[in-house]
């Protein structure tokens, strides 16, 4: 058993006889009574959304998972389809399970896949990656004047992001997985 101080981002609980990922959490120490961890919980199975306060310290159960290293294959109508880098078996995820992580994936990217007695759950995808960007606007002179320092361009992937106006179409720039941040452009 664990506490509230495990909970973090993309955490998955047991939580009311279901599995839970945390989407969003917050502590929040009031002036007055004791501290508190405000919730936002997504059901695996069902994709609903709740919100859950629990109190700090108190004990939660954390989802056991198996991580298995597997191959980005392509995308289609029912999802992304991954190769079990083992078995050679395929794996089919909904768009759903993935989110917004399948903006970051490139075919024949390997990626670990979190799973849950045996169902998938999640990508774990590393804190940065390297992308290719296919789509960048020219910079026009006289843009910084206003504050204006930021131009979207469009990657590999087809993910439009904000980048300093010195990236080009072709260059490699390197991204925050995490917040979908442009981090720096790769050498």
């Amino acid at each position: 058993m664990a506490d509230t101080t495990s909970l973090k981002k993309d955490v998955f609980i047991i939580f009311k006889d279901a599995v839970y990922q945390v989407v969003d959490f917050q502590h929040v120490n009031p002036g007055k009574g004791s501290a508190f961890i405000r919730t936002k919980l997504r059901n695996v199975q069902s994709g609903k959304v709740l919100d859950n306060t629990f109190k700090a310290g108190e004990a939660i159960e954390l989802a056991e998972l198996e991580r298995k290293t597997v191959q980005y294959l392509y995308r289609d109508d029912s999802g992304f389809h991954f190769m079990d880098n083992e078995t050679f078996e395929q794996l089919g995820i909904s768009a759903e399970l993935i989110g917004d992580k399948g903006g970051y994936l490139t075919e024949g990217q390997e990626v670990i896949v979190l799973f849950h007695e045996g169902s998938p759950l999640s990508v774990d995808l590393p804190k940065k990656l390297t992308l290719k960007v296919t789509e960048a606007m020219p910079a026009v002179k006289g843009d910084t004047a206003s504050g204006n320092v930021k131009k979207e361009v469009t990657l590999e992937t087809g993910m439009k992001i904000d980048v300093p106006l010195f990236i080009e179409q072709g260059d490699e720039v390197i991204i925050n997985t995490e917040s979908g941040l442009y981090v720096e452009r790769a050498k």
